[in-house]
């Protein structure tokens, strides 16, 4: 990985995580004097024929960006990414993974987020049209909606560990 397509976490005004950029772009964010640099990485420079200049790790917005947080769309996809691609009931990554609805659909359970989890089809099979309490198969963990943060983690690529206070790591 190159300098300038090293991950730069970027913060709003009020220090909450809005999401990621490429070094590139905030070095040039920085110059058009839109944000300010929270953390740099240490040791690390961009050069110019006449400057050395500091690579980023985290910048802060100069003025208070109001965002309106897109809805996180319900989709298998999302179900999977949400749970880290674990089988909720055995934990297992390794194995073909489906969507289960903790409380089956003919029990009128809803199509929600609290309601589906990611399992690998051997544990969606062997739960059947059963509650986990039924089946004997309690979850890992209850399943709810997730927030902006839990994707702006799952797309990090390599984690700076000044980031974790911002991404509530720490």
């Amino acid at each position: 990985m190159t300098k300038l397509n090293r991950q730069v976490l970027v913060l709003n005004r009020s220090y909450e995580p809005l999401g990621l950029v490429s070094a590139r772009k905030a070095v040039l964010l920085i110059f058009l004097g839109k944000v300010e640099i929270i953390e740099n990485q240490p040791d690390m420079f961009i050069h110019s024929i006449s400057a050395a200049y500091p690579l980023p790790s985290i910048l802060r917005l100069l003025q208070f960006a109001k965002v309106h947080r897109r809805k996180i769309i319900l989709s298998r996809k999302n179900i999977i990414k949400r749970d880290n691609g674990k089988c909720q009931y055995c934990g297992s990554s390794s194995k073909p993974l489906t969507v289960d609805h903790v409380i089956p659909k003919r029990r009128g359970g809803p199509d929600s987020w609290e309601n589906l989890v990611c399992a690998c089809v051997s544990c969606n099979n062997r739960k059947g049209d059963h509650t986990p309490e039924q089946a004997k198969m309690p979850l890992l963990k209850q399943p709810r909606k997730p927030n902006h943060v839990i994707f702006i983690h799952q797309n990090i690529v390599k984690m700076d560990e000044r980031w974790k206070p911002y991404l509530f790591l720490s």
